[in-house]
């Protein structure tokens, strides 16, 4: 039956229905949980050694982009450039078509770690993965089956060569992104279990295999579309490797099994994650809606000239993400324990953390940003004026996220998607209009605004009511 905070329990007797197609559901009573984990004393401790591994763990994810950039734009030419940029900002669209089942599962396993509860942990995590590649794998023969079809010269606004190499780009990112989509549940895991350093090892690492592949890609004479294809490709493989490793090794009493899936588990992430689903898809389809915008405004070499540096304001996003995420059960810990006090001072703590950490390279970014540019990039890219207004854009992101935190811990999800429906039209419509009348520059400038005047006071409205529930 169904507790009252939504999660499955287990049956007292065995379940008797039948499996779905492919899928065997357990219907053995499993044993007892063993019992809850002992209060966490160390959680300061812990949370700066993870901020320390991601900071760490980020520098050198970003280093590889920087090293990557003036020999990929230079290799590919700024129209193709603008194109990988265009298609990489679709699948930055969708990049939560697991239907929010990863984040569901991250708020569900921090409440099993806290019950001592492994047995219904390895239930979600088996049907984690069961409804993902249910997912993913269709979604995937599909677009191979019927990507011929879909115009891609006239979606990117791609002409000459670029609309030749439309429909290939396009095939490669799309099919490396749906193919992620299961492979990365398993840093959901790492951080529900609180395994964050060893996961943002995983993700440096992701990042950095891409640097020979695409190095030995140019070296060897390849094609640009190879190029392409082995940057796509480093995320793939390094988290097989990391699921591997963390299911045959680090959390073996976790490992998915097709025995252990279960249709409650599957519904209730689905019942969880679709409004984290519909949260992230309106953040992602307002916040990557920017390159097609400007794709067709502006043409394909204004795409470039904006990707160029929003993807070095995207290493500080990254990075902030790193830092607060692994808030998330750590919350969702205090918050079963009743331990607001510690909720309230983290959160407080964490936001000049989090606004530190943004504005310490966005501000020499934006004084040294254009000779960086100049003397780095063979073609002239960004402007003072985008500088500014992509860094205003982080800082506001950096200091209101660690109240998403609280929120997601708790699964207080729908004042957050209120304050992100209002900002998906009225951001779109403020940046076609932005950059028609001024330009590159007003995109950001827009965002920010936008998202100061919906987003940001249903973040606070939302963090408030969680701990005002949580105290009653």
């Amino acid at each position: 039956m169904r507790a009252p905070d939504g999660r499955f329990e287990r049956p007292e007797q065995p379940d008797p229905g039948s499996p779905g197609p492919g899928l065997a559901v357990q219907t053995v009573e499993p044993p007892q949980p063993a019992a809850p984990a002992a209060p966490s004393p160390g959680r300061g401790r812990r949370l700066l050694s993870w901020i320390a591994t991601a900071a760490l763990s980020r520098a050198v994810s970003a280093v590889v982009p920087l090293f990557l950039l003036p020999v990929t734009l230079s290799y590919l030419g700024t129209d193709l450039y603008g194109l990988w940029a265009a298609v990489l900002a679709v699948t930055g669209m969708v990049a939560f078509a697991d239907l929010g089942v990863g984040l569901g599962l991250m708020t569900r396993l921090a409440a099993c770690r806290v019950d001592g509860d492994s047995d219904t942990a390895r239930r979600y995590v088996s049907s984690a993965y069961a409804a993902v590649c249910g997912i993913a794998l269709p979604a995937c023969g599909l677009l191979w089956l019927l990507g011929g079809l879909v115009p891609w010269p006239l979606l990117f606004n791609a002409t000459g060569t670029a609309a030749r190499d439309a429909h290939l780009v396009a095939l490669i990112c799309l099919t490396a992104f749906l193919l992620n989509i299961p492979l990365s549940l398993v840093a959901r895991v790492q951080y529900a279990y609180q395994q964050v350093a060893v996961s943002n090892v995983w993700q440096a690492a992701a990042s950095g295999l891409s640097l020979p592949l695409a190095l030995g890609a140019v070296f060897a004479g390849l094609p640009p579309i190879a190029v392409i294809a082995s940057i796509a490709i480093s995320p793939l493989l390094v988290n097989v490797a990391n699921t591997v490793w963390t299911f045959g090794w680090r959390l073996p009493q976790l490992a998915p099994r097709p025995r252990f899936v279960d249709r409650r588990g599957i519904r209730d992430l689905f019942a969880l994650g679709g409004l984290f689903f519909l949260v992230t898809l309106v953040m992602v389809l307002a916040d990557n809606a920017d390159p097609l915008i400007i794709a067709h405004i502006l043409g394909l070499a204004s795409v470039t000239a904006y990707a160029v540096p929003a993807k070095l304001f995207t290493q500080l996003g990254a990075l902030v993400t790193l830092v607060n995420q692994p808030l998330w059960p750590m919350h969702g810990e205090a918050l079963a324990r009743g331990d607001l006090a510690w909720v309230r001072r983290t959160v407080r703590r964490m936001t000049v953390v989090s606004t530190l950490i943004a504005l310490l390279p966005s501000t020499f970014l934006v004084v040294y940003g254009e000779r960086f540019f100049a003397a780095w990039l063979p073609v002239p890219i960004g402007s003072r004026s985008l500088l500014v207004g992509l860094a205003c854009w982080w800082l506001v992101l950096a200091a209101i996220s660690p109240r998403f935190m609280v929120q997601n811990a708790a699964g207080v999800v729908r004042p957050q998607l209120f304050g992100y429906l209002l900002y998906l039209p009225l951001s779109i419509v403020g940046k076609v209009f932005g950059v028609h009348w001024l330009g590159l520059s007003a995109a950001p400038f827009v965002a920010v605004v936008v998202y100061s005047l919906t987003v940001v006071p249903a973040a606070i409205y939302g963090y408030r009511r969680t701990l005002s529930v949580r105290a009653t």
